[in-house]
């Protein structure tokens, strides 16, 4: 059965072009209210203009579909919040949000100004708590929310020259997994995606035959089903070239080493063990972890 978002309302941060264009165009032609978030800004997240927004709600409007612009920075949360509202003052609701701004300022750790590392960890971690914090208590009011957080290869696995970016986007993993339990009996559903995809933010990373695979249009089967109302929650999404893949944070059946001296040495010798993923589990939240680590702690203790 198609995707259907008839009478649902999304806001798409970042939607003035690339990936973000594609989902706001997307949720459109699938009967979704939109609006249309961008700052207008270069790649860098220097200056602004609310004309990229304009286009694509043309385009929008063009195709029969409904949508309004914002050129809101999402690093400024009264700008965020004035957004939200201006959202549920024209269409009453917010079902959708798809955090997807961004910007680059990739070098190397060595050769990186303090300022850049701290400038994309607040557009692209403190966007989207921003946003999600604006959208929470309408979702909660009406029980039911889709939130989708814009992770990275770079941040789950880490890529060279992007410590900023990398540190922002696997962050962003981490407010996923803690909103997704706290969203669950409102019925807000809270997700990530980790797209491959050939836009201004990959121009001149990749080989043109590379990015000729790698067209953005393959990511957006992915984001609508992370929003939409059968979604998954705390699911975390890699898709790119046509492909799909799930990454999970997992847990090693690990070593008990015990206590007292000579446990590093221990340690040492297990490390092998403490690291094989012969074996391994997707904890349900963080104290998982702690009870793993107790329950074996009483089997050894007895």
């Amino acid at each position: 059965m198609p995707i259907d978002f008839k009478d649902r309302v999304a806001i798409v941060t970042g939607a003035g072009g690339g990936l973000g264009r594609l989902h706001a165009l997307a949720l459109a032609a699938r009967g979704a209210k939109v609006v249309v978030n961008d700052l207008g800004g270069a790649l860098d997240g220097s200056g602004g203009s609310a004309t990229a927004a304009e286009a694509v709600v043309a385009e929008i409007r063009a195709a029969g579909g409904t949508a309004m612009a914002n050129s809101a920075s999402v690093s400024d949360f009264a700008a965020v919040q004035a957004m939200v509202q201006a959202t549920v003052d024209a269409w009453g609701r917010i079902d959708i949000l798809v955090n997807n701004a961004g910007i680059l300022r990739d070098k190397s750790f060595s050769k990186m100004e303090i300022d850049d590392f701290r400038l994309v960890m607040e557009v692209h971690l403190m966007g989207a708590v921003h946003c999600s914090k604006a959208v929470w208590p309408h979702m909660n009011a009406q029980k039911y929310g889709r939130i989708l957080m814009t992770t990275s290869s770079s941040g789950l696995y880490g890529n060279f020259g992007q410590s900023n970016y990398g540190a922002a986007k696997m962050a962003l993993v981490g407010l996923m997994q803690t909103l997704s339990i706290e969203g669950a009996k409102n019925n807000i559903h809270v997700n990530c995606l980790a797209p491959t995809a050939a836009t201004r933010m990959t121009a001149g990373l990749m080989p043109e035959p590379v990015l000729a695979a790698l067209q953005p249009e393959a990511v957006v089967p992915a984001m609508l089903v992370l929003v939409a109302q059968d979604a998954p929650t705390r699911t975390i999404l890699c898709a790119g070239a046509g492909s799909v893949e799930a990454a999970h944070i997992t847990l090693s059946e690990g070593s008990w080493i015990g206590l007292g001296e000579g446990a590093d040495e221990r340690l040492q010798a297990q490390m092998p063990e403490v690291v094989a993923t012969t074996k391994f589990q997707i904890p349900a939240s963080g104290a998982s972890q702690g009870a793993h680590e107790i329950g074996r702690a009483g089997r050894h203790l007895r």
